[in-house]
């Protein structure tokens, strides 16, 4: 078997898609299909850019043209904006919770999010915990339990909070980071770089002095990318342990 057909088989198993993260870690499975390459990764990422077979849905996210009309809604690109900016925003929850499981974290979304689809699945079904530890006062851990994406340290403490900004104006999960500022955490927000002067304006505003440098304003790009490196590392360690 040819190596774009391996990626072809991996993407037909599961409906005719799959991040790179998810070929990464199920592409060597195929027995019959040899990878004599010392870059087996940048392989695959080349093949998925064949126009021929494969289209690109978002970043991190192939699937292929002859499943164009047979996608799951979620994955489809004929849905509205609305309904886009609603799966992208689970999308990229789904994409934090796996870096984290990879990590070795335990991991956490909102109670509200719990049951919205991540691709073919659900956010729950791939989370670790399914209720947030109470590592501190009621109020401020109702307050944790509305951050996107949450992962705990095996201490049962927070390590990492994200949250995810498509359409508001980050005012909501900057206040959410200052009520857990005085905990050892970092904090991430998530969006598009178009919106990165937006944020610069709100965090310069002095209610934020105290958390502006702990924050780190991360792109989508960014967090597909890190998706696939911790997919390949995860790969390459199941080899070898």
């Amino acid at each position: 078997m040819k190596q774009y057909e391996a990626v072809i088989k991996v993407m037909e198993e599961n409906e005719g898609f799959a991040t790179l993260g998810y070929l990464n870690q199920n592409i060597f499975k195929i027995k019959n299909c040899e990878w004599k390459t010392k870059t087996p990764f940048a392989s695959i990422r080349r093949i998925v850019q064949d126009s021929s077979f494969f289209f690109k849905i978002k970043p991190g996210l192939w699937a292929l043209k002859s499943y164009k009309n047979k996608l799951p809604f979620n994955i489809s690109t004929e849905i509205s904006v609305k309904q886009r900016q609603e799966f992208d925003h689970t999308y990229y929850q789904g994409l934090l919770v796996e870096i984290g499981n990879l990590k070795k974290y335990q991991t956490f979304v909102s109670n509200q999010d719990k049951n919205k689809t991540f691709l073919n699945g659900k956010l729950k079904e791939i989370t670790t915990i399914e209720n947030i530890y109470q590592f501190s006062y009621d109020y401020i851990v109702k307050r944790a339990q509305a951050i996107d994406v949450v992962w705990f340290n095996n201490r049962k403490l927070p390590d990492s909070l994200f949250e995810i900004e498509h359409s508001t104006d980050f005012l909501n999960s900057l206040l959410k980071f200052i009520e857990l500022q005085d905990f050892y955490v970092k904090f991430f927000i998530i969006a598009d770089e178009r919106k990165k002067s937006e944020y610069n304006s709100k965090i310069s505003s002095n209610t934020f002095e105290s958390i502006k440098k702990r924050i780190e304003f991360v792109t989508y790009e960014r967090v597909s990318k890190w998706h696939t490196s911790m997919s390949e590392l995860a790969s390459i360690e199941g080899k070898i342990l």
